[in-house]
């Protein structure tokens, strides 16, 4: 399966760092890296179509097209707490945004286990995949010609 070469590096990257110690502070500051949808996108309070179900930090995913048709992802977390919904929206936003739709489209959502490792509860683990999946499905509308 072809997923976003840069995914695919972020995602070595992150399996270079084997201590669960230092990973989980390697998301902590790439957490610290988030930044809110901008107000030209969206802005609040958001309507219930961009929110990640099932999603314990209440994230929304945005899309702004590309003039080349690819897609920028941008993220709202409502929860000031939500660091990992907050790092996986860094990771999402870096690594597919501007990336081949069909790409992007096929990004699986276990994804979330090699980022964060299998130690996740099962409501943290829906929500973060439930963001996977959103990002996903919206690239492929988009692919398909159906807008998002």
């Amino acid at each position: 399966m072809a997923v976003p070469e840069k995914l695919t590096d972020t995602l070595e990257t992150l399996e270079m760092v084997p201590d669960r110690n230092e990973r989980i502070q390697l998301l902590i500051d790439l957490a610290g890296r988030f930044e809110e949808v901008p107000p030209r996108i969206a802005r609040r309070p958001f309507g219930e179509e961009p929110r990640v179900p099932a999603c314990e930090s209440e994230a929304f995913v945005f899309t702004e097209e590309r003039p080349d048709g690819t897609l920028d992802f941008h993220f709202a977390v409502e929860n000031p707490q939500g660091i990992s919904a907050k790092a996986m929206a860094v990771i999402l936003g870096d690594a597919l945004s501007g990336a081949p739709l069909a790409q992007v489209a096929q990004v699986p959502t276990d994804v979330v286990y090699r980022v964060f490792g299998r130690e996740l509860s099962m409501g943290k683990s829906m929500g973060l995949m439930g963001m996977v999946g959103m990002v996903s499905a919206m690239a492929k509308q988009r692919a398909e010609g159906k807008g998002v």
